[in-house]
């Protein structure tokens, strides 16, 4: 780059020889120019104007066609049609052009037209140092005995350089040593180097010399090349091995592996060769154990181990090594090895456990003592002193006694086996060596049972429903009780508490808590009755615990619908009913009234006509049991009816009675003396049937609100909450219709009779005779 910025400068001030030769032939003209340029040049730089200097007018160069003609195949000029400048078309590398180290000539010829003339032009392309000297190798070796005589003369590789003239090699040099310098031997074509010993060699001193010859040029700046030179110093055996230390002190720990290296010697002869090679032994004076321990590598000096080292055993083993030449005349050095032996923590702590035993009653008071456990280590000092501890979260610790290394097992907390019955006591020894050993040892406890739990129902109150007309004798339901304890702790027995009238009809057995009836229930009479069974253990001293039981009687159809009206005097149902025939259609003749002592769906009770004279004049309205004309009556109909009428309850198996009402059909005149007789007697049927319906509703209210109180008595004071309540249809329509609420819990229920009362829904059952009421209070429904 150098050399390029220093020949642009030189393109502005390069030399012209302008000759010209005239010569007329006709209308030619010959001319010849010669110009100068340095190689290397960029690509456009302007060597000369040759238009200028061949006198030809520029502004007619184009129409002349103006033009290099040069046949040479690569094109390094070329002119330029607008100026007449001779440019530079592509780089040009003396080197490569003008092999030779002469003048580097390039002939062009330029020929214009109109008229026909050929000029010649001679380029000279002058050298620039854009090379450096190499050597045809860069390294090159000598071997030279250390015993050869000053002066002894090596010729060296001569450089070469493609440059030319002053450019070309000028001088040699050598790095400055003690033993060489460099000469020169002039030639014909060009100058030989040589390398003179000036001082006699020491391989034993320094066996090697590197050397630098450089070549360096006449070019501005210099550039040289670099021979790498390397003297070899040849031995004779004059010097005996020596160690590098007289004394090794080598420290190792005890329980090392078999093979592991202890240490290194080495020694150092200063010959070469088989003189300078190295045999290690170990001397023949020494003990026998120390063979059997140690073994030396006789080539390398490697010292390792044969036999296991013991500290205990032996402190240190001294080891005298010899290294012997393999000269002529061989030559011996010597040494010692001493190697101390150094103590490991080797040895784990040992645990031994001395177990009182292994169960332990969870009623144990904090600090009883559970077992005895002593440590030990074989090692000695820090490596032999022990740290115990329990690793495990277990209700246990360590207590140490009076004497070193000697701990006693105590619970620290109150026990509960009914939370854990089992403890994996994990109790860890570690010493104080580096790095620490441990050992783990683990002690298994069992914790024993005590009586100390109740037997626990799983709900207080229970609720049980029974349906009526069980069979006597059997088991209606059964209740179990659990206890956390186990064996006979845990072995629960049943009674019943406080016995009266009613439970005596009760049964349970006492190992499996099935309850019996030894009679048989009926809804109409008890509907809920209450009792308590006590559950005891078999622990010493027992344990108790007791469930308030209450059972609710469930209704079964086995009530058949009784007929309230019509019934003659004799008892059946029959009657007779009188009326105008000019009444319209729509008359109310009569009602039939009935009632059902079941509930919910086996006292809903649906009216038919079971046979009737003529369908289309009496219609019957099926839930009211009213009876109306459909139509007037004419002088066809006959002036008598009969009209059976079939009572029916809705219970999964129904049960019925049947009513009959003869109609007669009379002149309204007669109607109205009827009237005034049946008024009367009518009156005093109605007496009697009101008599009899008021006796009826207050038995059945008195019972249900005594079962009621009782019921809320006892869940309110278990914050249930009981609601009783007796329903009658304002608008009484024959149908006696009767219902019982309650609440337990978040549970709201309700025991219907044959009507249901408005926003109640039927959900049929099982019994069907339970509604699920609608609870505002609270989100859900519940069925029971």
């Amino acid at each position: 780059m150098g050399s390029e910025r220093r020949y642009r400068s030189s393109d502005r001030c390069w030399f012209v020889f302008h000759f010209s030769l005239l010569l007329c032939f006709g209308k030619q003209t010959l001319a010849e120019l010669r110009y100068s340029i340095p190689e290397e040049m960029k690509e456009g730089t302007v060597v000369g104007n040759v238009a200028q200097d061949l006198g030809l007018e520029k502004t007619s160069l184009i129409e002349r066609r103006f033009r290099v003609v040069s046949g040479s195949k690569d094109t390094f000029f070329e002119v330029n049609p607008d100026n007449g400048a001779l440019q530079v078309s592509q780089k040009i590398d003396r080197e490569e052009l003008c092999r030779s180290s002469g003048v580097c000539l390039m002939e062009l010829k330029i020929l214009v037209e109109d008229p026909l003339e050929m000029h010649h032009v001679v380029v000279e392309i002058t050298d620039i140092n854009d090379h450096s000297p190499s050597f045809p190798e860069k390294e090159q070796q000598f071997q030279i005995a250390e015993h050869t005589s000053p002066g002894t003369r090596f010729q060296l590789h001569a450089a070469r350089d493609p440059d030319a003239g002053i450019n070309s090699i000028r001088t040699y040099t050598l790095t400055s040593n003690d033993h060489f310098e460099i000469e020169l031997s002039p030639s014909d074509e060009e100058k030989i180097p040589f390398l003179v010993l000036k001082k006699s060699l020491d391989r034993e001193q320094k066996n090697t010399h590197l050397l630098f010859v450089t070549a360096v040029d006449g070019g501005k700046p210099q550039r040289s090349g670099t021979l790498n030179v390397s003297i070899i110093v040849l031995d004779v055996n004059d010097n005996r091995p020596i160690f590098s230390q007289d004394t090794y002190q080598i420290e190792i720990y005890e329980n090392v592996p078999v093979g592991t290296p202890v240490t290194r010697v080495n020694a150092i002869d200063q010959d070469e060769g088989t003189n300078g090679e190295i045999e290690y032994s170990l001397s023949r004076t020494l003990a026998r154990k120390v063979y059997e321990i140690f073994e030396l590598d006789s080539l390398s000096g490697q010292i390792k181990l044969k036999g296991v080292v013991d500290f205990e055993e032996s402190e240190n083993y001294k080891l005298d090594v010899e290294a012997s030449d393999k000269g002529t005349h061989p030559l011996i050095g010597r040494c010692r090895v001493i190697v101390k032996i150094k103590d490991v923590n080797d040895n784990p702590p040992e645990i031994e456990i001395t177990s009182l035993s292994n169960t332990v009653s969870e009623d144990s008071k904090p600090g009883t003592v559970i077992s005895l456990i002593g440590v030990k280590d074989k090692d000695s000092g820090v490596n032999g002193k022990i740290i115990s501890r329990i690793t495990s979260d277990v209700p246990f610790e360590l207590k140490p006694s009076y004497k070193e290394n000697i701990y006693s097992v105590v619970t620290k907390g109150i026990l509960d086996r009914e939370e854990v019955s089992h403890y994996e006591i994990t109790i860890k020894a570690t010493d104080c060596g580096e790095p620490p050993l441990f050992t783990v040892k683990t002690l298994s406890i069992q914790i024993s049972d005590v009586n100390d739990n109740r037997p626990h129902f799983s709900q207080n109150p229970l609720e049980f429903y029974l349906i009526e007309n069980n069979v006597a004798g059997a088991s209606i339901f059964s209740l179990s009780a659990t206890d956390y304890d186990v064996n006979d702790n845990a072995a629960i027995s049943y009674h019943i508490a406080r016995k009266n009238d009613l439970t005596s009809f009760l049964n349970v057995n006492s190992d499996n808590g099935h309850i019996s009836a030894l009679k048989s229930f009926d809804f109409e009479t008890l509907k809920t009755f209450q009792f308590r069974v006590v559950a005891t253990d078999s622990g010493t001293p027992s344990l108790s615990s007791n469930v308030t039981v209450n059972v609710f009687i469930l209704d079964q159809n086995d009530n058949a619908p009784v007929i309230l009206y019509p019934v003659s005097s004799n008892g059946s149902a029959e009657g007779v009913e009188e009326i105008p025939r000019n009444v319209n259609a729509g008359h109310l003749v009569t009602k039939v009234r009935a009632y059902d002592a079941d509930i919910g769906y086996n006292g809903w009770l649906l009216f038919s006509l079971q046979e009737v004279t003529d369908h289309s004049l009496f219609g019957l309205d099926r839930y009211t049991g009213r009876i109306r004309t459909l139509r007037s009556f004419t002088e066809t109909d006959e002036a008598e009816h009969k009209l059976v009428i079939l009572v029916k309850d809705n219970g999964n198996v129904s049960l019925s009675a049947t009513a009959t009402v003869i109609v007669k059909v009379v002149e309204p005149k007669e109607a109205f003396a009827a009237a005034d007789v049946k008024s009367a007697t009518n009156d005093e049927e109605d007496n009697n049937v009101t008599f009899y319906l008021m006796i009826t509703l207050g038995s059945v209210s008195t019972l249900f609100l005594i079962s009621i109180i009782v019921l809320i008595a006892m869940q309110c004071s278990k914050s249930t909450d009981y609601t009783s309540k007796y329903l009658q249809e304002t608008n009484y329509d024959g149908t006696l219709c009767h219902s019982i609420q309650y609440r337990s819990g978040d549970k709201r229920y309700m025991l219907v009779g044959p009507r249901m009362s408005v926003g109640s829904t039927i959900v049929p059952g099982s019994h069907a005779n339970t509604l699920v009421l609608p609870d505002r209070r609270t989100p859900g429904e519940v069925r029971l």
